[in-house]
């Protein structure tokens, strides 16, 4: 099997939440891989002096159009948040611990949180609602509390945020394909093409 597809993401990104829909049937119909890896966008935003789409006035109402029509296009739901960006630490700690303990069970609770975003319109950013959808997935409830404070856990979403700067990062997603970057849920034709032809 080829080396496998990374995905670099934050929970609180639209076009994110649309490759955590696709990714996996694509890398599976072309025996890949996909690590996943959730990041904190403030802190890229911050090393690099730039700030989201959403707070640049020019580009704010494009965007939300744009985040509404790419779900469509897509096939999938989509409810605007109403607090929007928020910060995802909390959810991307818990991430990363499960992560350490059981793959797919972190899966699933990275589904969970996007969904619980995206389509039921939650609040992300609270520790609480990482909690209830750690334990929906599947996770103790005590555990993925005590986790989600563990230092190690924390330096490692650094780590993660820090690699994905490193490998060019500028947004979310950001997929890296053979080496090859791809930057957002419109560029998954470029990354299914290049997957199939090895490389263009």
């Amino acid at each position: 099997m080829s080396e496998p597809i990374l995905f670099y993401f934050d929970f609180t990104s639209p076009y994110s939440y649309i490759v955590s829909e696709k990714i996996a049937a694509l890398a599976a119909a072309h025996g890949r891989q996909v690590r996943w890896r959730p990041i904190l966008l403030g802190a890229v935003f911050k090393a690099l002096g730039t700030v989201s789409l959403v707070k640049q006035p020019d580009k704010a109402g494009y965007s939300l159009r744009d985040f509404l029509r790419s779900a469509r296009f897509h096939g999938l739901p989509y409810v605007h948040p109403a607090d929007f960006p928020v910060s995802t630490v909390a959810p991307a700690r818990a991430y990363y611990w499960l992560h350490g303990r059981d793959c797919a069970l972190a899966r699933r609770f990275a589904h969970g949180v996007f969904r619980a975003a995206f389509v039921d319109g939650r609040d992300i950013s609270t520790a609480a609602t990482t909690l209830d959808v750690a334990v929906a997935a599947g996770a103790d409830r005590a555990d993925i509390e005590a986790g989600m404070n563990d230092p190690a856990i924390k330096d490692r979403l650094r780590a993660e945020t820090d690699a994905a700067l490193a490998a060019g990062g500028f947004g979310a997603p950001w997929l890296v394909v053979d080496g090859e970057p791809f930057w957002g849920a419109d560029r998954l034709p470029q990354v299914e093409h290049w997957l199939r032809t090895g490389g263009f």
